[in-house]
C-alpha cells in the first residue's frame, strides 16, 4: 500500500501522469485491512475501549456494565452487517464498478462479513458476561 501510493505521488508530481486505478486500489485495500484488523481486535478482546466509570465501580456494577456494553456492541455489529449486505446487493444489481473491471460488490463483502464475525465475537463475549454477572450477583 505504501508503495502504491509513494509511485501514486511521485508520478503526479514529477511527471504529471499517474495509474488511473491506482486510488480505488487503495481504498479497497484500507477497507479490507481495516476490517480485518477489527475482526483481529475483537477475537482476544484487543480493541479500542473507553473504561472511564467501570473501574471504579463495585465488582456487580462492572459486571451489570459488561452486558450492556456487550449487548449494545452485539447490536450495532449487527445492524451494520445486515445494512451493509443491501448496500453490497444494490452494487450488485446496479453493476457498480470498483476499479478496472472488479466489481464493487466482491470487494464491499469484507463489510457484511467482517461485522457479521464481530457481532458472533461479541455474542459470546455476552453470553460470557451473563455469567461473570451470575457469579458475582450470586444467581445460580
Amino acid at each position: 500500500m505504501i508503495v502504491l501510493a509513494a509511485a501514486q505521488i511521485f508520478l503526479r508530481n514529477l511527471l504529471d501522469i499517474g495509474l488511473v486505478w491506482g486510488d480505488p486500489l487503495l481504498r479497497v485495500m484500507v477497507l479490507w485491512v481495516g476490517l480485518l484488523g477489527a475482526v483481529v481486535a475483537s477475537r482476544g478482546g484487543n480493541h479500542i475501549t473507553i473504561d472511564l466509570l467501570s473501574r471504579y465501580l463495585p465488582p456487580r456494577w462492572q459486571a451489570a456494565a459488561r452486558l450492556v456494553t456487550d449487548l449494545f456492541t452485539v447490536t450495532v455489529c449487527v445492524a451494520v452487517s445486515y445494512y451493509s449486505l443491501s448496500l453490497v446487493q444494490m452494487d450488485r444489481e446496479a453493476e457498480v464498478m470498483a476499479f478496472a473491471n472488479v466489481p464493487a460488490w466482491w470487494v464491499e463483502t469484507v463489510i457484511p462479513a467482517g461485522f457479521a464475525i464481530m457481532a458472533l465475537r461479541y455474542l459470546g463475549d455476552f453470553f460470557r458476561s451473563v455469567r461473570r454477572f451470575m457469579a458475582v450477583s450470586g444467581t445460580p
